[in-house]
């Protein structure tokens, strides 16, 4: 289960660094039709900013990495691989969460008003 996990974490580092490559390429190809003059420097920034958001857009609808662990062993090997960064992130993330269930249940326990 251990190499599913990686290979899909692969995929994505993959996936990211395409469209990294392809954000700097078209930044360099945006930069040389400016030098040719065939683009002014503004109309080169718009494109680029253009680009970026196309790009990002992209990346947010078709990037989804879901994993499900279906075991306690397996999280706790995830939690063990975690960096002390990665671990007050996933802490401030359950902090959130914890909140957000609190108030859903502060609603639901509330007496309907008529």
């Amino acid at each position: 289960m251990d190499g599913f996990g990686e290979s899909i974490r692969k995929i994505l580092l993959a996936g990211i660094g395409a469209v990294a490559v392809t954000g700097e390429k078209s930044k360099e190809v945006l930069d040389d039709l400016v030098k040719k003059g065939e683009l002014t420097v503004e109309q080169g920034k718009v494109l680029n900013e253009e680009l970026k958001h196309t790009i990002k857009k992209k990346m947010k609808e078709n990037v989804n990495v879901s994993v499900k662990t279906s075991t306690p062993e397996e999280l706790d090997e995830l939690l063990e691989k975690m960096t002390p960064q990665q671990m007050a992130q996933l802490k401030e993330r359950i902090a959130v969460m914890e909140e957000k269930q609190e108030e859903k249940e502060e609603q639901e326990n509330q007496p309907e008003e008529e």
